[in-house]
């Protein structure tokens, strides 16, 4: 059997675990909002409409901050068509995602669907289509107190409190060709800088995200990050990363592998941004959004487009089993890795739509496989993030050439509680992990956990909700050395805590 051991110390510390780390993302995109939060009418729906059992699952999940409307979709979003009576507003297309956008959800509703779940509203206005006005026009719908005309038509409109949004994206993915009002980088630095200058003077604590790269692949990666934070350094906060994940020509080896991209993608960013700052002679140092990223089986989708111009049709409503499960675990593990650097991370998106969860139109909804170890490291991951030395067998991949077989991470708390995330990607040998704990003085395991399958491509579904949950991890400690084993292609969280 092969074997890896994890060396780690509470004084290696990389950075605090960050809340925000834990985001998702709703954007007006097939089923998300209708029949996904919202749905008038069903069962478990409340007097706003929302569906109680994705608010259950949603608050579950751990989820602390939302990003909204989108996405491709806020390049072409006119914000006040969904404010408002609802009879009132206008229908629109939507030219992202070739669709029909009936507004019965909009700004008002959201935040207070956001209140209700207890999330955090991360907000993206449109640098697509509009501009400067129109950001000032809803920052001043949403957070300013009253005596204006946008703060009193909110008030009239049923929100008499603001909205109090802190966390605003300067766009979205604008380096992208498919973006609807795709610009080069100097276009789009001017005007992120020009409407982050502007928001600033309505409100100056606000926090600004500038649209980094959509992935790590584009053509302009790094120069695109290099030009827009030279134009926009002193005014935003954070630049954002997207990134999403498949299993392409069947290379499963290399899926397992995501996260040495994702570490790839954060590193390089981080790099950029802070040789801007030294160029530029500042002491401020630019955090990360990674406030995209997922697995997505976009392939499927870019085989099949939608042709149709339709209300909320069914798009990108991917199945997941315990492989994208794993992966999401390991990508998760990068991100609090890099909790020094990412502020914000969100993965894309909350229901139906590549999500953790799934609802039925007037029928149940469930937890996909990839639910499990986002909530897990939500629920558990507390206190710091500790630097992890892994000694582990590798496994060949064709894309990122051998990685170790074993990663992981591990948090401390002030109270002696440590917890370990642990993913082994070979895909057929198990794995005997030790891990020394004198560092952490005496301990105990309180609870442990594994999500694997003998069958890897095990699904959860609305006619068997729980195949696929996590089941009690073998786990010992004798004589201070913890002992684990990882079934191959496998995701594990271990709970530490001080004897006595």
């Amino acid at each position: 059997m092969l074997t890896a051991s994890l060396a780690l110390s509470p004084d290696h510390v990389v950075g605090p675990v960050r809340r925000r780390l834990f985001g998702s993302f709703v954007e007006h995109l097939g089923r998300c909002v209708r029949t996904g939060i919202h749905e008038p009418g069903h069962p478990t729906a409340d007097e706003d409409g929302f569906r109680g059992d994705v608010l259950e699952l949603t608050r579950e999940l751990g989820v602390s901050v939302v990003r909204y409307p989108g996405g491709n979709f806020v390049s072409g979003y006119r914000w006040e068509d969904g404010v408002g009576p609802v009879a009132s507003r206008p229908t629109r297309r939507d030219l992202a995602w070739r669709s029909i956008e009936d507004n019965a959800v909009g700004l008002d509703e959201f935040a207070r669907w956001a209140r209700k779940a207890d999330v955090e509203v991360m907000y993206a206005v449109n640098l697509g289509t509009r501009g400067v006005a129109e950001a000032l026009d809803v920052h001043e719908y949403a957070n300013h107190e009253g005596g204006t005309h946008l703060s009193e038509l909110r008030r009239a409109n049923g929100s008499p409190e603001p909205h109090g949004v802190r966390l605003w994206c300067l766009g979205n993915e604008m380096d992208g060709p498919w973006q609807t009002g795709h610009k080069t980088a100097h276009e789009y630095g001017r005007l992120a800088a020009e409407t982050a200058r502007a928001l600033r003077q309505a409100e100056p604590d606000l926090e600004l995200v500038a649209c980094g790269s959509s992935n790590s692949a584009m053509p302009t990666f790094g120069a695109w990050e290099d030009t827009v934070l030279a134009l926009t350094y002193d005014q935003v906060d954070h630049i954002s990363l997207h990134a999403y994940y498949e299993p392409l020509d069947g290379d499963v080896a290399s899926f397992l592998a995501s996260a040495v991209d994702m570490d790839y993608f954060i590193e390089r960013v981080a790099a950029t941004a802070d040789a801007v700052g030294a160029r530029l002679k500042s002491d401020k140092r630019i955090t990360l959004s990674f406030d995209e990223w997922n697995v997505w089986y976009l392939s499927r989708f870019q085989a099949d487009p939608p042709t149709e111009w339709r209300v909320a049709p069914p798009l990108l409503e991917d199945v997941y089993d315990v492989t994208d499960a794993v992966v999401v675990g390991s990508l998760l593990i990068s991100l609090l890795r890099h909790s020094d650097r990412v502020a914000v991370a969100c993965q894309a998106q909350l229901v139906n739509v590549i999500a953790p969860i799934r609802a039925e139109p007037g029928g149940p909804a469930w937890r996909q496989t990839t639910f499990h170890p986002f909530a897990l490291t939500s629920r558990l991951a507390a206190g710091d993030v500790l630097r992890v030395a892994v000694d582990s067998p590798t496994v060949p991949t064709a894309r990122y050439g051998d990685v170790p077989a074993v990663d992981a991470v591990a948090t401390h708390s002030a109270d002696g509680g440590t917890v370990l995330f642990v993913v082994n990607r070979h895909l057929s040998e198990p794995v005997e992990l030790t891990v020394p704990l004198a560092a952490l003085g005496e301990v105990e395991v309180v609870e442990a956990w594994g999500l694997h399958d003998e069958d890897t491509t095990a699904t959860n579904s609305a006619a068997e909700p729980d195949r696929v949950t996590p089941t009690p991890s073998s786990t010992a400690v004798v004589d201070g050395v913890l002992r684990a084993t990882l079934p191959p292609v496998s995701w594990h969280v271990i709970r530490l805590a001080r004897r006595g």
